[in-house]
Formats: C-alpha cells, sequence, structure tokens
C-alpha cells in the first residue's frame, strides 16, 4: 500500500483553494463555506452507517473513501491536513483507549 495516498489527495484538495466552483466539486464546496462542507460530512457519515447496517463489505468501503475524502475538505477549509489527523493517531498509539479519553476529560 502507498502510504502517500492520503498526502497526494490533500495535495490536489488544496490546489483548489480559490478554484473556479464551476469547474472543480472541491472548489464549490470550499466556495460554499464550512456550513456545506459539515452537511456533506453528515450525509457521508450517514450512508456509511447505512453500509454498515447493510451488511458491510465492498459497499462499506466505498462510503468510507466517500466520507474520509470529505473529512479531508473539511480539513482544508480549517487550514488543516491529513497528516495533522496521523500525527495525532500516531501519539495515541500504544496508549490506553481508557487513559487517553480519561486524560481529555482533565485537561
Amino acid at each position: 500500500m502507498d502510504d502517500r495516498i492520503l498526502s497526494e489527495i490533500q495535495n490536489v484538495i488544496d490546489s483548489r483553494k480559490g478554484g473556479n466552483p464551476d469547474e472543480s466539486y472541491v472548489a464549490g464546496l470550499l466556495a460554499k463555506g464550512g456550513d456545506k462542507i459539515l452537511k456533506k460530512v453528515i450525509e457521508e457519515a450517514g450512508e456509511v452507517l447505512m453500509a454498515s447496517k447493510d451488511g458491510g463489505g465492498e459497499h462499506l468501503v466505498y462510503e468510507t473513501a466517500d466520507l474520509w475524502f470529505h473529512c479531508m475538505v473539511l480539513l482544508a477549509h480549517h487550514g488543516l491536513r491529513a497528516e495533522d489527523v496521523i500525527r495525532e493517531l500516531a501519539r495515541r498509539q500504544g496508549l490506553s483507549g481508557l487513559a487517553e479519553k480519561a486524560a481529555r476529560t482533565r485537561g
């Protein structure tokens, strides 16, 4: 597996900022702003849930890819990248999920 794919996709998303909304789906989403992007993330999350209820498999993978993509657009909207999420996941690796959650509620 090529672990650069998220970075490459994020580069394309970032390159669409300020682009022509009539020529790029991502440029259109970014131009419409946060509320539109959030609605797409919620829509895609719902489709992931339904794909899981329907038995998962390839359809679940397809819908999860859509969700991740739209989350990456949301990150770009906030000046963040997929690599920021990957760094956070790496930071959490090896930590107890219960301990990590407890630390968040205390801090």
